[in-house]
């Protein structure tokens, strides 16, 4: 048997490909094992969890009361490698004050790059364009596949968090005309950026291009719905980064189809993945991208070594690099 001294925790990552970088951190300290496929499936990873002291999370699914229960009594730390927790029972994790660690922050930046490229490629009809090129329907003309300008836009932000700042920030370069936000509050960001605050139905009604960078909880399931998209200019682009759920996605093919609104950029979608016969994907003015928005090497990188890091303080009860905040 081997002594305290000697003795290194053992953890679980739930997926083998997750990057080398993270995974090198725990090696030095730990044990690590991984499930077999790639991906695996939740029951896979479940039976893996006995015995372990430390779980790096990677990938969305559900983290719940389940996972603690089997992994009592070695498993002292859990983190995810996300920013979203929507599929996390935070509520249990907060009831049991079990040590979670996230990955906030670092992949701001290209979640807000993607965000931008979206509106972009919505509004200047990409993808609609490209299927004129495979369908040997290009024309040319003068009034021909003309999208909408950025410039002098009003561009709504329906969440100013550290995403929706990112966007907001990367939009003063496009010289847009003005920026609003809807959330719970005004925000001192809001102030230093230039941005007004707006009710959301001011948002949607002002608004050319509209981002939606708020997490899916209960508040936010279809915030946009049949109701809220007829809010929206006829001429507006909407554009997804955060959840799927965020948006009826029923609603959303019927207002694309019926001129409701003029285009949208998605990242996310339900389900996912899509299944490729979905309905989505056959419209022209959707520009659908498979949840690509932390999807660049450093970033993943980086989510991986805050995520071991997380790990690691967690189990000798110190604290995370980023804790997850329990709301009081």
């Amino acid at each position: 048997m081997a002594s305290k001294q000697n003795w290194r925790p053992k953890v679980l990552v739930t997926n083998k490909e997750t990057p080398p970088k993270g995974v090198n951190i725990l090696r030095e300290k730990c044990d690590v094992i991984f499930p077999e496929n790639v991906p695996a499936t939740r029951e896979e990873i479940l039976k893996l969890v006995p015995g372990c002291d430390g779980i790096m999370w990677v990938g969305h699914y559900a983290l719940n009361g389940e996972v603690l229960d089997i992994g009592a009594p070695t498993l002292k730390a859990i983190s995810t490698m996300s920013a979203g927790m929507d599929y996390v029972d935070l509520e249990e994790f907060k009831r049991r004050d079990f040590p979670l660690g996230y990955t906030p922050s670092v992949l701001n930046d290209a979640v807000a790059d993607e965000a931008v490229g979206l509106m972009i490629a919505a509004g200047r009809r990409f993808h609609e364009g490209r299927l004129k090129i495979d369908n040997s329907q290009w024309d040319g003309g003068p009034q021909w596949m003309l999208g909408q300008d950025i410039k002098g836009s009003t561009v709504g932000i329906i969440g100013l968090g550290e995403i929706g700042q990112a966007i907001a920030r990367r939009l003063k370069g496009f010289e847009v005309g003005q920026i609003i936000y809807s959330g719970r509050k005004p925000k001192p960001a809001g102030d230093k950026l230039g941005a007004k605050f707006a009710s959301q139905e001011e948002l949607l009604r002002e608004s050319d291009y509209v981002f939606l960078a708020v997490p899916l909880n209960n508040s936010t399931r279809h915030l946009m719905n049949d109701t809220t998209l007829k809010q929206m200019k006829p001429t507006a682009v909407l554009i997804n980064i955060s959840r799927g759920e965020i948006v009826d996605q029923d609603a959303l093919v019927a207002a694309l189809k019926n001129g409701t609104i003029f285009a949208a950029g998605l990242d996310v979608m339900t389900p996912e993945p899509l299944p490729a016969d979905n309905e989505l994907l056959k419209l022209p003015n959707a520009v659908i991208v498979p949840h690509l928005g932390s999807a660049t090497r450093r970033t993943r990188d980086d989510m991986s070594v805050i995520a071991a890091h997380n790990v690691l303080a967690g189990m000798e009860g110190s604290p995370m690099l980023a804790p997850y905040p329990y709301p009081d």
